[in-house]
């Protein structure tokens, strides 16, 4: 018997107690463990966090990050699911394409940073060290968004197919129709995977060669023995990972939802 999903009060407390007993583990193993005792605590954490506050270094620091994410990973939902829907919809191109893609695809992101300054050194568009960044961050959401958009195509039940061409649906209306919304659901883990991937390697991508940023922050601070700073900007980038997960959580579950409704 399936149990019912708990309501938005039980999962809200269960995330607050979730959050509390990480907070008190960590308070207690700063305390009491020797080669712990100059991490940060928690109560410093929160006062480098508010002093960060009371400046515009941070917000710019996000915006910048965030800017980042967003260029990156929005190129790679232009350029990624149109090629996934060709790997998985025609096995010529799957047979000659996807073979390279997961070639490329255990590479870390990191290793293509000499191949963006390469590249776009001398961008006239953007700061180059953004074009690099954002380079990076596309190549991190690329391969998991064409991935999942190939399995869930090649993937449909061709039974389907097979209905819709009994009803004389075909060509670019089949993809709208049937191809598109029976691969949907793979395709939004995709994204949510693949938007969570980008968020880490942004601010791995501005530790290395960007000078704003939150990931510049954490280096700066560190050069400078803030680690309280450190841990703060940590806070900051888990909070903003959460709510971008949160988002591509209520977009995921909002899309099915419709499509459900569509089909009762």
């Amino acid at each position: 018997m399936n149990r019912p999903p708990p309501g938005p009060v039980r999962t809200f407390a269960s995330a607050v107690a979730g959050f509390a007993a990480f907070l008190l583990v960590w308070q207690l193993s700063v305390s009491f463990v020797p080669f712990l005792e100059r991490v940060p605590a928690p109560a410093d954490t929160a006062r480098a966090i508010s002093q960060l506050a009371t400046g515009d270094l941070l917000w710019k620091s996000i915006v910048a990050s965030v800017f980042r994410v967003a260029w990156g990973f929005c190129l790679a939902v232009g350029i990624g699911i149109p090629l996934g829907v060709l790997l998985g919809w025609v096995p010529t191109a799957r047979a000659v394409g996807n073979p390279v893609v997961q070639a490329l695809r255990p590479i870390s992101p990191i290793a293509w940073l000499p191949i963006a300054v390469l590249l776009f050194g001398r961008t006239r568009w953007f700061s180059a060290a953004d074009v690099e960044a954002i380079f990076i961050i596309f190549i991190a959401s690329f391969f998991p968004i064409v991935t999942a958009t190939t399995s869930a195509v090649s993937s449909i039940d061709h039974k389907y197919i097979r209905s819709a061409a009994n009803f004389g649906v075909g060509g670019s209306l089949l993809f709208r129709r049937v191809i598109l919304p029976a691969a949907m659901p793979q395709i939004l883990t995709g994204l949510r995977l693949a938007l969570g991937i980008a968020w880490v390697v942004v601010v791995a991508a501005e530790m290395l060669g960007v000078q704003s940023g939150l990931g510049y922050q954490i280096n700066d601070s560190r050069n400078n023995l803030r680690y309280d700073l450190v841990t703060a900007v940590m806070a900051v980038i888990a909070v903003i990972g959460l709510l971008l997960d949160s988002a591509m959580s209520r977009i995921e579950h909002a899309t099915l939802a419709r499509r459900g409704a569509r089909h009762a």
